[in-house]
């Protein structure tokens, strides 16, 4: 893409509604655009790098087996009230039409697709199955203050897993807590991201939330320095629990010495059991034709919440540094050539690096300063900066955005670094 052909523009101040870095960095970069509290507008950019989360997280769900589908994010009210939280869900959004027919936005969708699988599941023979849809959710969010980390509209992966019994619940929960495991690794977290045990509510003792450590997290969970898992704090309370007279420890391994740290909660598990088939009365028949109820499990991840935390973790003053897994491009290939003979030497590299699968956001703007690019470069934050100038002459000088080191090289020579 040919920056001068880009709409959105850069901007040299932060947004002063905004106090998370996450929502200052991607509307200065142009990146995302605010439309009201707690709700954006993914601009070009934006969009790329969501799409590239999308990509990475489907992967990994197909990989276990999941189903893709898209479930309806208007929902009705009776489905609610079967499943008891129509009136119990403080962030529910509850529209009416014109006929006064009360309907629920979807926060999310574990009162649409038991029904729906009721419809296909009869036998112990449809058990196992994996459900999963990527699909805009809506919370009525009191307290929208951390730019994509909290907010009334965003995108959200959903997978559901239908077991015959619990054992088998089990086994899944473990292959999907690896895929997670696999996609934060795959968008670059993977060395900030933890285990956390959580309550399990009415499910279980525990479900698992997966935290990333950042220092400007809302959340507080204590790391176990031995198996490297933590407890969220809601959960636990102090490490020293004075009113039970004892010190709390690690529910993996015993270890008592644990480490406060703030983080981000970047995906959640869950072993549902029969809290959403009972209400919807879905079950099974085994080979002796008794019926059973069928066993659930939920697995879900903000990929909106997820490319907040991504800037969170990383960036520096000048700007964000986009891992290369999710970068909206890989490099920014800048023009500062002043004779009339640029453009088709900036072309022919543009060109080059296409050919070789090398996704290049070339800044060929004119009328603008040498460093007004260099800023916009770090403050858009791709994998690698490209330079060719005067000075470079037939060469073209490569410098990674984390990085300080420049060097110069052929032509020839740039699309294998970049490839490799």
């Amino acid at each position: 893409m040919f920056q001068s052909k880009l709409f959105t523009k850069t901007k040299r101040e932060a947004p002063k509604d905004e106090e998370a870095i996450n929502a200052q960095l991607l509307i200065r970069a142009g990146f995302i655009d605010k439309t009201m509290a707690g709700v954006y507008t993914f601009l070009p950019l934006g969009f790329r790098v969501l799409k590239k989360i999308e990509n990475i997280i489907r992967e990994e769900m197909l990989s276990i087996g999941g189903q893709e589908i898209l479930m309806p994010t208007l929902q009705p009210k009776a489905n609610w009230e079967k499943t008891g939280r129509w009136n119990t869900m403080d962030d529910l959004y509850k529209i009416k039409d014109t006929s006064d027919k009360k309907f629920a936005l979807g926060p999310t969708h574990e009162e649409i697709v038991s029904p729906l699988l009721k419809n296909f599941i009869f036998s112990y023979k449809d058990l196992p199955l994996y459900i999963f849809q990527i699909q805009n959710k809506f919370r009525d969010e009191k307290r929208v203050k951390s730019g994509l980390l909290r907010t009334r509209e965003f995108l959200m992966k959903d997978l559901y897993s239908f077991h015959a019994d619990e054992k088998d619940l089990d086994k899944y929960y473990e292959k999907a807590k690896a895929a997670y495991f696999e996609i934060f690794k795959r968008v670059g977290l993977g060395n900030f991201t933890l285990l956390t045990f959580a309550s399990g509510g009415t499910f279980s003792k525990y479900s698992h939330e997966f935290q990333t450590v950042s220092e400007t997290g809302e959340d507080k969970i204590y790391v176990c320095e031995k198996c490297k898992v933590a407890i969220n704090k809601e959960i636990m309370g102090e490490p020293l629990d004075a009113a039970r007279g004892k010190q709390n420890s690690c529910p993996e391994c015993g270890n008592k010495k644990l480490k406060e740290e703030k983080s981000i909660e970047v995906g959640n598990i869950f072993k549902l059991k029969t809290r959403y088939s009972a209400p919807f009365d879905l079950k099974y028949r085994d080979e002796k034709g008794i019926e059973h109820k069928v066993i659930m499990g939920c697995y879900g991840i903000g990929l909106s919440r997820l490319m907040g935390t991504i800037v969170e973790v990383f960036h520096d003053q000048k700007g964000i540094i986009w891992p290369e897994s999710v970068a909206p491009f890989k490099a920014h290939l800048i023009n500062l050539m002043p004779s009339a003979n640029h453009k088709s030497q900036i072309d022919k590299i543009y060109n080059s690096l296409q050919k070789s699968g090398v996704e290049v956001l070339c800044d060929d703007r004119e009328y603008v300063s040498p460093g007004e690019k260099f800023s916009d470069a770090d403050l858009i934050g791709l994998p690698y900066r490209l330079v060719i100038s005067e000075k470079t002459g037939e060469k073209i000088e490569i410098k990674k955005r984390d990085s300080n080191e420049i060097k110069l090289v052929a032509e020839k020579e740039l699309a294998r670094l970049l490839t490799k």
